[in-house]
C-alpha cells in the first residue's frame, strides 16, 4: 500500500485515539457484560452466542452497543461529510464531544452503582455513541491502517502485503497502541475502580481535542488539510 497524501500529525494523533479505544473496550468488555463498544466484530459474534444461550452473554447489551454505535456512526458521518472544513478541525470537534460522552460514563461509573444493569447499559449507550462517531470520522480522515476501533485488516496487511517499512511501522505502531491501553486499562480496573479508564480515556482525548485545535492553526496545516 502506497499512500502520497501528507497526512501532517494526523498519524500521531491517531494512534493516541486508538490507545484510548483500548482503554475503553476494557472497561465495556470486563465490566460491562462481555460487550465491546468498539469493535462491533466482536459483537456480532457475541449476539451469536447470546442467541444460543451460551457463554453468558447478554444479547441486549450487545444489541445496545451495535445500535448505539450505528447511531454515532451516522451523525459522525453525516456531519464530517456536510463539511469542507480542515482535517485537525474535524478530529477536533469529534474529539471534544467524544470526551464529554466517555466523562459522562465515567460519571455514571463513579457516583452511580455500576452493578445495576441499568447503569451498565446507559455506560454501553453513551460510549457506543462515542466510538461509532470516532469510526465514522477516522473514515473520512483517510489515513492509511489508522482505524482506532478495529485492527483486523491492519493485522492481516501486516503479514499479507509487501510494503515499506513506513507502513509496517505504522501498522505495528496502531497494534501496539490498542495493546498498549487495553493493558494499562485492565491494570487500572484490577488496582483501582471501575471510572479510572474511563476517566484516562477522556484525558486522552481532552489532549487530542487541544491538540488538534492547535496544530491545524499553523502555517504548515494547509498541506495535511
Amino acid at each position: 500500500m502506497t499512500d502520497s497524501r501528507d497526512h501532517g500529525p494526523l498519524p500521531w494523533l491517531l494512534l493516541a485515539l486508538t490507545f484510548g479505544t483500548g482503554l475503553v473496550d476494557a472497561v465495556s468488555y470486563l465490566t460491562l457484560g462481555h460487550v465491546f463498544v468498539a469493535n462491533m466484530t466482536g459483537n456480532v459474534v457475541f449476539f451469536g452466542f447470546a442467541v444460543a444461550g451460551v457463554g453468558g452473554v447478554s444479547w441486549s447489551a450487545t444489541l445496545l452497543a451495535v445500535g448505539c454505535f450505528g447511531a454515532g456512526a451516522f451523525v459522525g458521518g453525516r456531519y464530517s461529510s456536510a463539511r469542507t472544513t480542515h482535517r485537525g478541525r474535524l478530529l477536533a470537534a469529534t474529539c471534544a464531544i467524544q470526551c464529554v460522552l466517555v466523562a459522562m460514563a465515567a460519571g455514571l461509573a463513579a457516583f452511580a452503582d455500576p452493578a445495576r444493569r441499568g447503569t451498565q447499559l446507559a455506560m454501553v449507550a453513551l460510549l457506543a455513541v462515542a466510538m461509532g462517531a470516532q469510526n465514522a470520522v477516522v473514515r473520512r480522515l483517510a489515513v492509511p491502517d489508522l482505524t482506532t476501533t478495529v485492527l483486523t485488516l491492519t493485522t492481516a496487511g501486516l503479514f499479507a502485503d509487501r510494503t515499506s517499512n513506513q507502513v509496517r511501522l505504522r501498522r505495528v505502531a496502531s497494534i501496539l497502541s490498542m495493546m498498549t491501553g487495553a493493558l494499562l486499562g485492565g491494570l487500572l480496573l484490577r488496582h483501582g475502580r471501575i471510572p479510572a479508564p474511563l476517566w484516562a480515556a477522556a484525558a486522552v482525548l481532552a489532549v487530542c481535542t487541544v491538540a488538534a485545535e492547535r496544530l491545524r492553526r499553523r502555517d504548515t496545516a494547509e498541506s495535511w488539510g
